[in-house]
């Protein structure tokens, strides 16, 4: 009898795009307009309209790392002054506060929500500490209800790493209305919604709007689809600081326009596989992922299965096992302060960030994306089972 042949590979993520979205950058493509142009601001008035808030300004970038390196600069953060954020990210979210020759301070997280630890953030301020970037861990919203009002008794600014959060709510609004100074999104290709490369800027803030604005081009003081679209002689511009290279083209754009339109189904799809996953897992010896508060919505970002104190396999061997029935996984993070330059800059030890430390030795993430099919989820669910079982 002729072998069957083995299953395909089925892979940690993969984007879903849709003939909506091919036809749209065909489009752009004929338009002879490929930059930053009308796809660009025309994506950004949809996703301020999604969010939903009069005056919210979206700014458009080339990734979520540039967008939280000009939150910060048009926020004044600079040389002297220290920002507070977790351990437990990857380090974009703190990479971005040495560009502007500041200091990071990482903290350890919450436990249970595997969310930055609102108590450690506090204990950790300082005269010199200016700012603290959250991040929404997987999906899940870190706990603003506490961090927001605290971050405002000490003066502080408040700039959220929402790369895996789209659409998550905390408190029954979506992440980029909860009254930080700014908010920003990552549509990297295994992200919720994807552009490719690119992220978006959002904030209340006029005057900070209007520095991030300049700065994520060049700092010129006019925007460039206006003056390449005049009519009317319109070739004169100033540099008004020494900006950056990181608007969005419209080419990344015109796709997400419409994966935005998807946003909520492409949510409510992840979910689902979530809930397969955690029904299936309920008796292994391992713990699910952190649920939102009654009312919430988790944007399911990722699937971060912890192995228990007792499982018969360590992380790295269930992730071996895995691999050779043909899943793909992942880990995140390894935390930052066991990543060679973190760690040597700021002398950090485990430690210090037992929580992080403990998590990451125990968690995988599990495939997690709107094109798999129920034979798929099965097939991971099956081989969890069988490794851990």
């Amino acid at each position: 009898m002729t072998p069957a042949p083995p299953s395909p590979f089925i892979p940690f993520a993969l984007p879903d795009i849709g003939d909506d979205e091919i036809a749209e950058v065909v489009d752009t493509l004929k338009s002879g307009w490929i930059t930053t142009g009308p796809k660009t601001r025309r994506f950004e008035e949809d996703f301020s309209a999604f969010l939903g808030v009069a005056g919210l300004h979206a700014m458009a970038v080339n990734s979520a790392t540039a967008g939280l390196h000009l939150a910060l600069e048009a926020l004044g953060i600079g040389p002297g002054d220290e920002v507070i954020t977790t351990t437990h990210t990857f380090t974009a979210t703190a990479e971005v506060v040495r560009y502007l020759g500041t200091d990071v301070v990482l903290v350890d997280i919450d436990p249970a929500t595997l969310c930055i630890d609102v108590a450690a953030v506090e204990a950790a301020i300082t005269p010199r500490t200016k700012a603290v970037m959250p991040v929404h861990y997987a999906g899940l919203a870190a706990d603003m209800a506490r961090l927001l009002p605290m971050a405002r008794r000490h003066g502080l600014k408040v700039v959220e790493d929402a790369a895996h959060a789209l659409p998550t709510t905390c408190g029954g609004q979506l992440v980029g209305t909860l009254g930080s100074d700014a908010t920003v999104f990552s549509f990297y290709a295994n992200k919720t919604m994807t552009t490719g490369e690119g992220g978006m800027v959002v904030t209340r803030d006029a005057d900070l709007a209007k520095r991030i604005q300049v700065m994520r081009l060049h700092g010129i003081n006019r925007d460039a689809f206006d003056r390449f679209t005049a009519k009317v002689p319109s070739w004169y511009y100033e540099v008004i600081a020494p900006g950056f290279k990181y608007n969005l083209s419209d080419i990344a754009s015109a796709i997400g326009i419409h994966q935005l339109k998807r946003a909520i189904a492409f949510q409510r799809a992840r979910a689902a596989i979530a809930a397969r996953y955690d029904a299936a897992f309920a008796d292994l010896p391992v713990i699910t992922p952190p649920q939102p508060l009654s009312g919430d919505m988790h944007a399911w970002h990722l699937y971060v299965l912890r192995l228990a104190d007792d499982a018969k396999l360590t992380r790295d061997e269930l992730i071996e096992g895995l691999y050779t029935a043909g899943i793909g996984c992942s880990v995140h993070y390894i935390p930052l302060h066991l990543q060679p330059y973190w760690r040597d800059r700021y002398k950090l030890q485990p430690q210090q960030f037992p929580h992080s430390q403990h998590a990451y030795e125990r968690m995988l993430s599990l495939p997690l994306y709107t094109r798999m099919g129920p034979a798929e989820v099965q097939r991971v669910i099956d081989a969890v089972r069988s490794l851990l079982g």
